[in-house]
């Protein structure tokens, strides 16, 4: 397929600045891949669509918080430094982007908190904006992580602007139920520490969030619970490869970033009984599905892993592993796109895009969801 076919109109109203009040609170599409019927639901009505015995996926995958800012030595000019990944613990080297990138090289140092007890020296450029850097500190390498992390932000992504002119802070105090006199930058700093996370989060590694599983609150897991269906996690760590620009028009000639994932046994048990038993396989997140996807056999069961993966999904393509699939609405030309289009079908997707714009959906990160099944 040609990169061009995955291009819409995405206004930028519809694009979600805020997660909704309650996890469970988002709306819910829900595309027949068979038929091409579209329904309208919410997030609670999810566990209708399953039976006792299912299976759902979840990522439990912990995004840390890998943005910091630093001034470079001699200009003291302000750098935003994003980890991407750790590649030596020992010596307390990351991989990371710098921002702006023209003003650090090779060499360069930057100074990231007060007493400039940590400091970071540019050791290597890996591509435009991606920078090698080396930590310098007293700390030991388990305290140094520490201390990065306690220096860093929720990475958000950069679509997510919030100037909180007066409408959208009077609007933001109302669907929280803030009073008028409480500062709001703490309170949705706060909020973006719990919601850009799911309940599952476990293992540090994400620098994006899995946002499909970020639906699911504790009592919506109850629900699932009581309904009977099982669930299982496995560990895909998000980076932002997976959000990388397609730049190809000949999608066959992209090279998608490898992504770090862990599947381990009981994982593996619960996924391969189901499909031995033919019980309904949910991905819940494109990083699930191809996670899945990397570690199926031909006959759709799935073996323990831990490593990497840069398998590119997009149509046509046959999936091995699961029946269903949870996820969020994503941008145009994006690899999410792709992948959900490849699960769905084309066709069936992007009329399911098309009435979700109608109908005011919420795409990205904290945005609504789109169930897709037989």
């Amino acid at each position: 397929m040609k990169l061009s076919e995955f291009k819409f109109k995405l206004p930028e109203n519809q694009i979600a600045q805020f997660p909704p009040l309650h996890r469970e609170d988002a709306k819910l599409l829900v595309l027949h891949r068979t038929t091409g019927k579209i329904e309208h639901k919410v997030i609670t009505n999810l566990v209708e669509y399953f039976d006792e015995h299912d299976l759902m996926v979840f990522n439990d995958t912990k995004v840390f918080p890998a943005r910091l800012y630093g001034i470079k030595e001699k200009t003291n000019a302000e750098i935003e430094v994003f980890l991407l990944r750790e590649l030596n613990h020992e010596d307390s080297c990351w991989d990371a982007l710098v921002e702006p990138a023209r003003k650090i090289r090779i060499g360069n140092k930057l100074y990231l908190d007060d007493d400039n007890s940590i400091i970071g020296e540019i050791v290597d450029n890996t591509t435009s904006r991606g920078r090698t850097i080396r930590f310098e500190s007293d700390y030991t390498p388990d305290k140094l992580v520490a201390q990065l992390y306690a220096l860093g932000t929720t990475p958000l992504p950069s679509y997510i602007r919030r100037p909180m002119k007066a409408e959208t802070a009077r609007n933001f105090r109302k669907a929280f139920m803030i009073e008028d006199d409480a500062e709001l930058e703490p309170i949705i700093r706060e909020m973006d520490e719990e919601r850009y996370q799911s309940i599952f989060a476990k293992n540090v590694g994400a620098v994006a969030a899995p946002a499909a599983s970020m639906h699911i609150s504790k009592n919506m897991l109850k629900r699932i619970e009581i309904r009977g269906i099982n669930y299982t996690t496995l560990t895909s760590h998000v980076g932002l490869g997976n959000f990388k620009i397609v730049d190809v028009e000949d999608l066959n000639k992209h090279k998608v970033d490898s992504e770090q994932i862990i599947i381990e046994r009981e994982c593996v048990e619960m996924v391969n009984h189901a499909k031995q038993t033919k019980r309904r396989i949910c991905a819940v997140g494109t990083e699930v599905m191809r996670a899945l996807e990397s570690v199926a056999g031909t006959n759709g069961l799935i073996k323990e892993y831990e490593g990497w993966t840069n398998r590119f999904i997009y149509p046509p393509y046959d999936t091995l592993v699961q029946s269903a699939l949870l996820v969020n609405f994503y941008f145009p030309l994006s690899l999410q796109l792709m992948m959900v289009t490849a699960f769905g079908g084309f066709e069936n997707v992007m009329a399911a895009y098309k009435e979700a714009l109608k109908k005011d959906y919420k795409f990205g990160d904290y945005g609504d969801a789109m169930l897709i099944v037989d």
